[in-house]
């Protein structure tokens, strides 16, 4: 199975990236564009015995380390 986890900063949260994104998209003539916020993905192999319990695992792996719950939220997909 893979698992996709996308983390990205809380809303309140500084996002300087994003801010320099934002602001070389618009000297680029991208004027339509209100915010960008970054964030990361981590793709995961992993070996499950069902789709929950991967789910499970893999939410364990992000609370622990891939995502730091004081400034981000992250999203767990599991494909199979």
């Amino acid at each position: 199975m893979k698992a996709i986890v996308n983390v990205h900063l809380k809303k309140g949260v500084l996002d300087p990236q994003g801010k320099a994104v934002h602001h070389a998209l618009e000297n680029l003539g991208f004027k339509n564009v209100e915010d960008v916020r970054i964030g990361k993905q981590i793709l995961i192999e992993l070996k499950a015995q069902s789709v929950e319990e991967a789910e499970k695992e893999v939410k364990e792996m992000a609370d622990r380390l891939l995502a730091n719950p004081v400034i981000e939220n992250y999203t767990v997909e599991i494909l199979q």
